[in-house]
């Protein structure tokens, strides 16, 4: 069975700013906070190339000629965002982490105890990710990295979404008895992730249709139990005695 990794191990990217500025910062950092969510907003709605450094300075509501200064162009504001969201990101995959009890290398659960600690994991995700307003332009953002690969997407994939996704197939592994890398199981994870982040890029289709006027605790509160839901029946599914198209 494959070694789960420590998220400890993978710290957040260094030079990712504070999220907001607090009255004691000074006011270059908190020009340099509203660059990268000036950026963040047009580079996740417009794509990197259309987004100008004059409408992004705009935005910003900050000197064009301070986009140079903290990063040197445009370039480096598009890494200084990939950071900004691969920082925050895990912010929340570690507070998740945190509540679910991950267990470390040298102290194996047993199958159950693995089990409680996935599913806790994934609907402390749903509500990380769902009851926080900032993670909306950085969904975006990763959206349009994604659709135009960079490597800023090559250092959010290594910083974040590869050790994340270690940690959680190899805690997925020891809940159903299988190698936490094998294909199953790897893709069981990013089906997971998927119905988060679906929930999180639809949100204004699933907001009209099931009539809600926002992400509010109840609402939150329900999708994290149908997504739960979701991952406990994949368990089952993976688990000695379930069905799935891969032998274990």
């Amino acid at each position: 069975m494959t070694t789960m990794a420590n998220m400890e191990d993978h710290p957040a990217p260094p030079g990712a700013p504070a999220e907001r500025a607090g009255p004691a910062e000074s006011g270059v950092e908190a020009t340099r906070l509203s660059l990268i969510e000036a950026g963040l907003k047009l580079f996740g709605s417009k794509g990197f190339e259309a987004s100008s450094t004059r409408e992004i300075a705009r935005t910003a509501d900050a000197n064009i000629a301070s986009i140079g200064y903290h990063f040197g162009g445009k370039e480096g504001l598009r890494l200084a965002c990939a950071q900004h969201v691969a920082s925050h990101i895990w912010k929340i995959a570690s507070a998740a982490a945190a509540l679910a009890r991950f267990p470390q290398d040298d102290n194996s659960p047993s199958p159950d105890q693995a089990r409680a600690a996935v599913l806790t994991f994934a609907g402390a995700m749903v509500r990380g990710i769902l009851g926080d307003e900032r993670t909306l332009p950085m969904i975006d953002f990763v959206i349009r990295e994604i659709a135009n690969p960079s490597p800023t997407l090559d250092m959010v994939y290594r910083s974040v979404i590869d050790p994340m996704h270690r940690r959680v197939c190899g805690l997925w592994g020891l809940a159903t008895g299988r190698d936490g890398e094998s294909e199953a199981v790897r893709l069981a994870v990013f089906a997971a992730i998927g119905q988060i982040m679906y929930f999180r890029i639809a949100r204004e289709i699933i907001l009209r249709r099931m009539d809600w006027s926002g992400y509010d605790e109840a609402a939150i509160a329900a999708i994290a139990g149908e997504v739960v839901a979701c991952v406990e029946a994949s368990l089952d599914r993976l688990s000695p005695g379930g069905r799935t198209g891969e032998a274990s």
